[in-house]
This record gives C-alpha cells, structure tokens and sequence, in this order.
C-alpha cells in the first residue's frame, strides 16, 4: 500500500501570493479525507510575519474534524515553533532542517551543525509530549547554491534525528534536482545503514520535469511513502526557482496504472484538484485534470 502525505495545504500554499481563507483550507482539508488522505501535512507553525499564508495554523488545527484514522501533521523549525504546536491537537510534527551549509546560512542564519544540535532538543521534548515526530532533510539531493550535498552529510543528520526520537524520516528536494539514479542509490544508502524497517519517504519538486520519475525510482527502491500536493501546487519560499510539488492526483493516476493500491478514490481527488483551481483562480499544474482519467 501507498502511503500518501498530502501537503498541499502548508507547502502547498505557503508560497502563494494569494491568502487562502481559513474555512477554505479545512474544507480543502475536508475533500482531501473524503477522497481517502489519511495523512495530511496541514499546517506551519512558522513565524507568520515570514510566512503570512500559514499565519493561521492554529485556527485551521481548531476547525479540523476530529477522526482517529486520520492524521494532521505541521511543519516545525524552531524552539518556538515547537511551542506553539504543543498548544494544539497536531499529531506529527515534521521538524525540518536542511543538509546543505549555505542554504542554513541563508535562510536560518546558523550551519547544518548548529541547527542539528538546537532541532535534537525540540525533538526530544517533542517525543516526550506524545506527538509523533518525523525529521525532514531539505536539500537531500542537491543545494541551489553550493550544488552537491554529500549523502554521508545527509546520513548523518539523519542518524542524529533518529537518536533524538524522530520516528521517521523525509527526503526532501527542496528546489527539485534529484534524479532517479540519485534517489535509487540515496534510498539503498539508507536503508543499508538504518535497515529496511525504516519508516522513509520523498518528498520532491517537479522543478525541472523529474517529479514522477522520481517518485517511481523511489518506490522501485522500496519506498512506500510519498509527499504530494493537490494539483501541483507549491514552491519554497527559502529557495530560488522552487516550483510545485509532485502533483497528487497525476501521483495517484500513475500507482493505480501500476496496480499498486493507495486507498484513495481518484475521481474524487480529481474534482478537489479542479475545485482547487477555481479556489486560486488560475490554472494550476497538475496533467490529469487537462487529461482526464483513462
């Protein structure tokens, strides 16, 4: 079985320039468990003054339907941030960091090292509030400004992460420069230094075209778990050219293809991803709904 992370609602909004009102994200949220999301990456405990697009995370957790099959995850990248997710009903938290030094630099003002060692505490004290926590390591495949990001490098916050309490860990490609070879071998290195058990997923960009391929490189590798965002929609608003994430409903299109089950309905993950399009009031980058459904 697949599993799907949907997280159009926090990555896939948070680079929008249009403000998406509260009520529209939980009914968003709302068309996404009709269809069958299970897990739902569906809010940024950000700071909003950066992010103003995830200034609600909050209200959104509040509104959202209280159902045990179902499980709302929100991005954490500070102290603070932990904070203020401990004060509301979040499942998981999904602390991020990235792999690469110049990225940190840039966008967090401190190295790989030192956002390690500060992020292994908020994990810590997050796994022993009862959340469940996922690390993900940004810029996994490649950095933006100083290219290649050494796997040993990305091994090795992961091993951090783990020894800390994360119970699973996200591959990210932050500004989509992974290709299907890389994710093959990155996915093997890692199963071989943490086991197969490892709860692993992906997380990628369709930046230059290589979204689904990567996908598929992963899951003949063996991974069962893959982020995604409704009709394409995303972008990083740290990261210089970042387009949408791998579009979920064309993800879905392409495992049922395969014969490979995800638990969703497609037809209704289609109509939310139209519905989305109208939401935005511009065409969105998904494939299936100009395509349709063979």
């Amino acid at each position: 079985m697949i599993e799907i992370c949907e997280v159009g609602p926090r990555d896939g909004l948070q680079n929008e320039c249009k403000i998406i009102p509260t009520e529209t994200k939980v009914k968003l949220i709302a068309k996404l468990i009709d269809a069958g999301i299970r897990n739902i990456e569906a809010v940024s405990f950000v700071n909003p003054k950066v992010v103003p697009p995830m200034a609600d995370a909050e209200e959104v957790l509040k509104s959202l339907p209280k159902r045990d099959d179902v499980r709302f995850g929100g991005l954490v990248l500070s102290r603070s941030g932990l904070e203020r997710a401990l004060k509301t009903e979040v499942d998981f938290l999904h602390v991020v960091t990235t792999t690469s030094d110049s990225f940190n630099l840039r966008n967090a003002k401190r190295t790989v090292e030192k956002a390690v060692s500060e992020l292994s505490s908020v994990i810590k004290d997050g796994a022993a509030s009862g959340k469940g926590i996922a690390g993900v390591l940004g810029t996994a495949f490649g950095c933006p400004f100083e290219g290649d990001v050494p796997l040993e490098n990305v091994l090795r916050v992961a091993d951090k992460f783990l020894e800390a309490g994360c119970t699973e860990i996200t591959l990210a490609d932050t500004t989509g420069l992974a290709n299907p070879i890389q994710v093959k071998k990155a996915v093997n290195s890692f199963f071989d230094a943490f086991g197969e058990d490892l709860s692993l997923g992906l997380h990628f960009h369709n930046t230059r075209g290589l979204g689904l391929a990567n996908v598929l490189a992963g899951y003949q590798a063996g991974v069962r778990r893959f982020d995604s965002s409704i009709a394409g929609l995303g972008g990083c608003p740290f990261a210089p050219k970042a387009v949408g994430n791998v579009c979920t409903e064309d993800m879905i299109n392409m495992f049922h293809g395969m014969g490979a089950e995800t638990g969703t309905d497609l037809p209704s993950v289609l109509e939310t991803a139209k519905w989305m399009e109208t939401v935005m009031e511009r065409p969105l980058d998904g494939m299936l709904m100009k395509a349709g459904i063979a």
